[in-house]
């Protein structure tokens, strides 16, 4: 779940930049930067970890998991998760980005640094003002993961303030709309109420179809951020799936012999299946010849090395797109209430 919202953002704003007529390594960059800003309004789970101290010196029925999980809903997807607090974070994030190495702009970086703490110092203040310490200690997460980001990315890709700005808004309003499956709404007009979107989208009534359609969704962000690399990259997608992804196929009749899965318990089959992925992908071999038929643009053993993570990558997503289909179609029709 954490990872799809950063690949779907990566994905989107990597595919975005080429058509604008961007390069495959600049739009990689700038993709690159749009996922981790997309991830940011997740580091309000870090709250949780306080459930798990208490799980593990208090001790108490709870599980671990279920600890952790009970925690981060105090804070999750509230302060960080607002499309307002995103339009006021992402031109923040921008004008920290600033730099020049002309001495006689450097008044104007030092506004520029200036006007973006201050926008980040005021989001702090109205989550104090509106709900009190613990809301400010998250937004202050938030913004100083916003920040580490900000000067990786001005550090080690040449992306203008102005795309650094670009990639942090477009990361920060893709995030929320992926909870709208898995969890509770987020509070999308934070510190303000919002009267849209307020319950959860369901699916399918049968909470284990309602799981699959939501891990089809998720899978369906990784597959979209390893063809836009592959695209990228001038790679052929088909050449790099391995025949062992037919393997996946055989985890349908898991469905028959495992507790179907839900929202609320669903690690038995989140877990297995992507242990059949990961294994058919770490199984591969890459042959020599393999996409020789499309032109490399970064040549040698650099361009070797990123095509075997790919096929590798490509044959364990294929195999768990197959794993879910046979255990949906099982499911659907041996299983699930008529």
């Amino acid at each position: 779940m954490f990872v799809g919202h950063a690949l779907l953002a990566f994905a989107v704003a990597s595919l975005v930049a080429e058509r604008r007529g961007w390069d495959g390594r600049r739009a990689l960059l700038f993709g690159a930067v749009a996922g981790a800003f997309a991830a940011l309004p997740d580091i309000d789970v870090a709250y949780a970890l306080v459930g798990l101290a208490d799980w593990r010196l208090v001790g108490g029925s709870l599980g671990a998991p279920a600890a952790f999980w009970d925690a981060s809903r105090v804070v999750h997807r509230s302060v960080t998760h607002s499309l307002l607090v995103g339009a006021v974070a992402a031109p923040a994030f921008a004008l920290l980005a600033v730099r020049d190495s002309n001495p006689r702009r450097a008044r104007f970086v030092w506004l520029a640094r200036l006007a973006g703490s201050g926008l980040l110092v005021g989001l702090v203040a109205t989550a104090f003002v509106a709900d009190g310490p613990l809301a400010a200690f998250v937004m202050a997460l938030f913004a100083g993961g916003g920040v580490l980001v900000v000067a990786s990315a001005a550090r080690a890709t040449p992306l203008s303030p102005a795309a650094i700005g670009v990639a942090a808004l477009w990361g920060l309003w893709s995030h929320p709309w992926g909870d709208l499956v898995t969890g509770s709404p987020p509070d999308w007009l934070y510190p303000l109420e919002s009267p849209v979107l307020t319950s959860r989208v369901v699916l399918h009534g049968d909470e284990t179809l309602h799981l699959l359609g939501a891990f089809a969704l998720e899978l369906a962000t990784v597959w979209l951020a390893l063809v836009a690399v592959c695209r990228l990259t001038d790679r052929s997608v088909p050449a790099l799936v391995d025949r062992r992804a037919a393997v996946g196929a055989a985890y349908g009749p898991v469905a028959l012999a495992s507790t179907p899965p839900t929202l609320a318990v669903s690690y038995h089959f989140v877990f297995s299946i992507l242990v059949v992925g990961l294994l058919s992908g770490a199984s591969c071999r890459l042959p020599s010849s393999i996409g020789s038929s499309r032109p490399r643009t970064d040549g040698g053993r650099s361009s070797s090395s990123v095509t075997a993570v790919l096929e590798s990558a490509l044959t364990a997503v294929s195999t768990v797109t197959l794993g879910l289909v046979a255990y949906a179609v099982v499911y659907a029709a041996l299983i699930a209430p008529v």
